[in-house]
C-alpha cells in the first residue's frame, strides 16, 4: 500500500516518447512543476497532452513546450502563451480547443469508466459541427480539422456526443497526501487536478506535505487513494516554488490628515 517514490525522475522514469499525459493545474495554480521537469529531463518526447492549458512564463508545460516535446494538446485556453501559439500557427503541434466545462466532465466521464456523455456546450458550433483547425500547414493554412460530432434531441434540445478521456499518466499536485495516495488540494488547485487525477491509467501525485496512513480526515480527502499509483513528497524548497502569473496589487492611500 506504500505507493512513495524516492524522486520524481523515477516516477516518471516509464514516461516513454508519444505518451499521453493528464496534467493538473489552471494558469499558475497547483501545477505539478517538479513532475514537469522530470518529464522534460527524462527525455520523452511527441506528447499528446491533456491540460485546461499550455503553461505560462517558463512554468508548468510550457517547459515541455519550449523544449519540443509536445506534438498533441486537448486543452480549453490558449491563454498568454506566445509560444504555445506560434508553434500551433505554425504546425509544429496539433490542438484540439474544446470548451472548459466539456474538458472538465471529459476528464471525470474517462475515470469514472463513461466512455461517452452529451452536453449542450458546442452545439451550433463548429465544436459540434466540425472544421475547427487542429493543425495548420505553416504557410497560412489548415493540415487537420475537426470532425463533426453526433448530435441527438433530447426533450426538445439538442446534445453533442462528447468521448471520455483516458491517458497513459496523469500528473497532479496536491497539498497533502499520505502513503496510500488519498489526496488533499488546498483552494483553486482543487480545480482539475482530481479529474486529472482520475483520467490517468498511472496517476503520480507530487505532495507538498507528506503524511502517515490515518492522519488525514477521510472528510476531507478530496481524491481517494484508489485513483493514484506514486506519491513523490516535494522538498521545502519545490514545494514553495509558487510563482503570480499576474501580480496586482492595490494602491496604498494617502494618510488622512489628523485635525486637532
Amino acid at each position: 500500500m506504500d505507493k512513495t517514490v524516492d524522486s520524481a525522475a523515477e516516477a516518471v522514469a516509464d514516461i516513454r516518447d508519444g505518451a499521453s499525459l493528464a496534467v493538473g493545474g489552471f494558469g499558475l495554480s497547483g501545477v505539478p512543476n517538479t513532475l514537469i521537469r522530470a518529464v522534460r529531463d527524462g527525455g520523452a518526447t511527441a506528447l499528446h497532452v491533456v491540460s485546461n492549458n499550455c503553461g505560462a512564463m517558463d512554468s508548468g508545460l510550457a517547459v515541455l513546450l519550449a523544449a519540443g516535446r509536445i506534438a498533441r494538446v486537448t486543452g480549453s485556453y490558449l491563454g498568454n502563451n506566445h509560444e504555445f501559439r506560434r508553434q500551433y500557427l505554425a504546425g509544429e503541434l496539433e490542438l484540439e480547443l474544446i470548451p472548459q466545462g466539456t474538458l472538465a466532465e471529459r476528464l471525470r466521464a474517462g475515470g469514472v469508466g463513461i466512455p461517452a456523455f452529451y452536453t449542450p456546450a458546442g452545439v451550433g458550433t463548429q465544436v459540434a459541427e466540425g472544421g475547427l483547425p487542429w493543425r495548420h500547414d505553416g504557410e497560412g493554412g489548415v493540415a487537420v480539422m475537426s470532425p463533426r460530432k453526433e448530435v441527438r434531441s433530447f426533450d426538445g434540445a439538442e446534445y453533442v456526443l462528447e468521448r471520455g478521456i483516458r491517458c497513459d499518466f496523469a500528473l497532479v499536485h496536491a497539498v497533502r497526501g499520505d502513503r496510500h495516495g488519498n489526496l488533499v488540494f488546498a483552494k483553486s488547485a482543487r480545480n482539475f487536478n482530481p479529474l486529472a487525477a482520475m483520467a490517468g491509467r498511472v496517476t503520480v501525485a507530487e505532495v507538498e506535505e507528506l503524511v502517515e496512513p490515518g492522519d488525514l480526515d477521510p472528510d476531507h480527502v478530496h481524491l481517494p487513494g484508489i485513483f493514484v499509483q506514486r506519491v513523490v513528497a516535494l522538498s521545502p524548497w519545490e514545494a514553495a516554488d509558487k510563482q503570480i502569473e499576474i501580480r496586482t496589487v492595490r494602491a496604498v492611500p494617502a494618510p488622512r490628515e489628523v485635525r486637532a
